[in-house]
């Protein structure tokens, strides 16, 4: 006995678009969003201890003279900008994923910090920040005397 597969158009028609779709994203590579007239943020790495905050940005190939770094209302911002290079002119590129251009990225952070006494370092193509707690926030350990 043999069975009978009947087959709705409908399922064949979604069928043929989703062999469609899938080809088109398997063969072509997606276009970049990235665009160099509007600034880009810039992602960071943010650490608490007890009596600090520690904030973290790789931007290599930057001066630290480039940057721009400022701390209002507990608010930091830092800003900057990564010069384009020239382009090859002898050659083509195969894959250009480098960013380049303005950069700005603003954080609050939950507790009071020390403005006067932050730090900023750069090394190897990383800025660190360390952002001190004020005296009230940090914890106080509170010592029972027995008698």
């Amino acid at each position: 006995m043999r069975l009978m597969q009947v087959r709705d158009p409908f399922t064949r028609e979604m069928e043929a678009w989703r062999n469609a779709v899938l080809n088109e994203m398997l063969n072509e590579v997606p276009s970049s969003t990235y665009r160099e007239d509007r600034p880009w943020a810039l992602a960071l790495d943010v650490a608490e201890t007890e009596d600090k905050f520690i904030v973290k940005a790789s931007l290599p190939g930057i001066s630290p003279d480039d940057l721009d770094i400022t701390f209002t209302d507990n608010v930091l911002t830092i800003k900057g900008e990564i010069k384009q290079e020239q382009d090859i002119e002898e050659g083509k590129y195969h894959l250009r994923e480098r960013r380049y251009g303005m950069f700005q990225r603003s954080i609050a952070l939950p507790v009071p910090v020390n403005a006067d006494k932050i730090e900023a370092t750069y090394k190897d193509g990383v800025l660190t920040l360390s952002i001190p707690k004020v005296e009230e926030i940090k914890p106080k350990k509170i010592s029972v005397k027995a008698s």
